[in-house]
């Protein structure tokens, strides 16, 4: 709920009602924002309470480019023989992104299994977790830039211009398209912040302040 902001960055957090809306106890619901908090993505005031974290562009940054790292390497360790299934997988994602009327969750979730089978295509696919596993800050501002462009069209171009590079042999252009798709998270991020500032981090010292209502100073 965190990552696809169905709980936007710094929206309140009640135990009990996230209890109620998940249908468990508040056990579960307070280890699980503990486990949150840890990986930056809760953040949670003594005698004030729980927060979704705003987006932290330096995180974002961090993620970015170890995400980038790994892509990129990838694309200088590919086999010359490519593996035609893999290939043939991958085409077909590229199609399930082009379809009209596709919703912006159904293609993250393409988005994100296209980067991974490029990694296996490399040999690396393992290398996937590693990167998920640091890109919570990152997948938020992913999907604010898709619903800030509310069209995934552009995003699904980029992964054929990738595609086509890579199927040609051509590593140096794979790896251009790729770092110019990877960073345009970055252009999205300050379009974004003009106009909604408030989600994003700009004082990792700011404690929101319960007067009538919770607000953020």
């Amino acid at each position: 709920m965190v990552l696809t902001l169905e709980l936007p960055p710094g929206a309140a957090l009640s135990e009990n009602e996230l209890a109620a809306s998940l249908g468990v106890s508040r056990t579960p619901v307070r280890e699980s924002l503990i486990m949150l908090a840890q990986e930056g993505l809760v953040q949670v005031f003594p005698k004030i309470g729980s927060f979704v974290a705003r987006v932290d562009a330096t995180q974002v940054a961090d993620a970015q480019f170890l995400r980038e790292a790994v892509e990129l390497a990838s694309l200088e360790d590919l086999p010359e023989a490519l593996d035609e299934d893999l290939v043939a997988e991958l085409r077909g994602n590229l199609e399930r992104q082009r379809r009209p009327g596709l919703g912006l969750e159904e293609f993250f979730e393409l988005d994100e299994a296209f980067h991974q089978g490029l990694l296996r295509l490399s040999g690396h696919g393992a290398a996937w977790t590693t990167v998920a596993a640091a890109k919570g800050h990152l997948d938020r501002a992913r999907r604010l830039g898709l619903y800030e462009n509310a069209t995934s069209a552009g995003f699904a171009a980029q992964h054929g211009e990738i595609l086509d590079a890579v199927t040609g042999g051509d590593a140096a252009l794979a790896r251009t398209a790729m770092r110019t798709h990877l960073r345009a998270v970055f252009h999205d991020i300050e379009r974004i912040r003009a106009h909604s500032p408030e989600l994003f981090a700009s004082d990792s010292a700011a404690v929101p302040v319960r007067r009538s209502v919770v607000v953020w100073e």
